[in-house]
């Protein structure tokens, strides 16, 4: 167990809280259950007091346990952070996960050249328009997001781009026909920035989105680079027998 912590750069009490954390959300440790004493977690982690501690306090903070005197340390809560954007199948389910969020414009420019395509991923545009967006759920950040959008189609409704989530606007556009769209999610780490506007501990995980939309033909008309908080995503496939 210990070497899995030192292989990381993420603090190990972090790191700990987190394990203690999926503990709890798995119902290992169910509400109300009794935390192992903490010379039992060092034992069983190798690592110092004071690490397990700090992990045991970040819990506290969140409200997830509560130390009872002369008794020992108690679950008290889940975590409450429902994991609500789903990697999904098709474009009407993908727009649906953002129907109920609330888009904060960080920067745009409404004229700008080729985005970072890779061979094979399509032809660009003329022009895009480019934004790079804070979207909320409930009051709380949950993925940094930076969209290129064929400046064409940003013109035909530019104030909807400008102040709604975009893929609803656009599968909604009847003259856009979006004939191809894939994503990839790989798993990554929060950087300083990422980290203050997700409210993440640096280092803390995260899944990172790379979608695209292209029309019929093979123009890339939608680009974006997705940065979720870790505990917003859910993902369930279907695995061929």
């Amino acid at each position: 167990m210990a070497s899995s912590f030192l292989d990381s750069p993420v603090p190990r009490y972090f790191q700990l809280a987190d394990l203690f954390r999926q503990r709890i959300a798995r119902g290992t440790w169910p509400v109300g259950h009794r935390l192992p004493s903490l010379e039992e977690l060092t034992v069983e982690f190798d690592l110092a007091r004071v690490t397990v501690r700090q992990a045991i306090e970040l819990l506290a903070r969140e409200g997830l346990v509560s130390r009872q005197q002369g008794r020992g340390t108690f679950v008290t809560s889940r975590p409450g952070r429902d994991r609500f954007i789903s990697v999904v199948g098709s474009l009407a389910e993908l727009a649906r996960g953002y129907e109920d969020t609330q888009p904060k414009i960080m920067n745009i420019d409404e004229d700008v050249g080729s985005p970072p395509l890779a061979e094979g991923e399509g032809a660009p545009a003329p022009r895009y328009a480019f934004m790079r967006r804070l979207h909320f759920r409930d009051g709380h950040a949950f993925c940094v997001i930076n969209i290129y959008l064929d400046e064409r189609i940003f013109r035909k409704a530019p104030e909807k781009f400008r102040s709604r989530t975009v893929i609803p606007i656009l599968t909604s556009m009847k003259d856009i026909k979006i004939a191809k769209a894939s994503q990839v999610l790989t798993i990554g780490t929060a950087d300083m920035e990422v980290a203050k506007l997700l409210e993440l501990q640096i280092g803390a995980p995260v899944a990172e989105v790379r979608r695209i939309f292209t029309d019929t033909d093979n123009t890339v008309i939608y680009l974006a680079e997705v940065t979720y908080r870790g505990d917003a995503i859910h993902v369930e496939m279907d695995l061929k027998p």
